[in-house]
């Protein structure tokens, strides 16, 4: 073998292993400040959420999400549809309209608040109505932090989430709003 492409090789290897460990290999839908729109297939929804905190690379985050295939007594989604925007450097709560529940997200990163706007893609299904609803804990915990939430129960479905918004650590924390569905067609709108 070549001693130069041994050395050479022996170099790489040296520089990779002594890189820190970024989360680079967890499937993420998006490069730090860049824009992303996920989807989940066709009669499924969205069951977890994971996202990774870095300072140095504009305040960002990179998002990563699950999808799950709705329980067979809910059918097919009657309708699907891109939510309200939900503007970057505020605080907000935005639950999907219509009864519906969160199918997906797109997202915009914004240099000038170093933070994103938001987008949540709902689907209806049936008369179906949201009951027994409930807030997440903050996630991330912390700041800065990794977050990671998975629904806790079958039979629960994310319907839109409430965030705080600090402008000083130019972060956002998370709280998921978990609801049930009626298991028979309903005639009002549960807001």
């Amino acid at each position: 073998m070549n001693l130069a492409l041994l050395a050479s090789v022996l170099s790489l290897l040296a520089t990779v292993a002594a890189q820190p460990y970024d989360h680079y290999d967890m499937g993420w839908v998006n490069g730090y400040r860049q824009g992303f729109n996920f989807q989940c297939p066709h009669g499924e929804l969205l069951v977890a959420i994971r996202s990774y905190f870095s300072e140095k690379e504009g305040s960002d985050r990179l998002w990563s999400f699950e999808c799950q295939p709705v329980p067979e007594n809910l059918g097919e989604p009657s309708d699907c549809w891109w939510d309200d925007i939900n503007r970057a450097g505020l605080e907000w709560t935005s639950t999907c309209t219509r009864n519906g529940l969160v199918a997906g997200v797109q997202s915009k990163y914004f240099e000038s608040t170093l933070d994103r706007e938001w987008q949540f893609y709902c689907c209806y299904y049936k008369r179906r109505c949201p009951y027994s609803c409930m807030k997440t804990t903050d996630v991330p915990e912390y700041y800065r932090e990794e977050g990671e939430m998975v629904i806790p129960a079958y039979g629960y479905f994310i319907r839109g989430a409430q965030t705080t918004f600090s402008g000083v650590l130019r972060d956002r924390q998370w709280k998921y709003i978990l609801c049930r569905l009626t298991d028979f067609d309903c005639e009002f709108e549960n807001l």
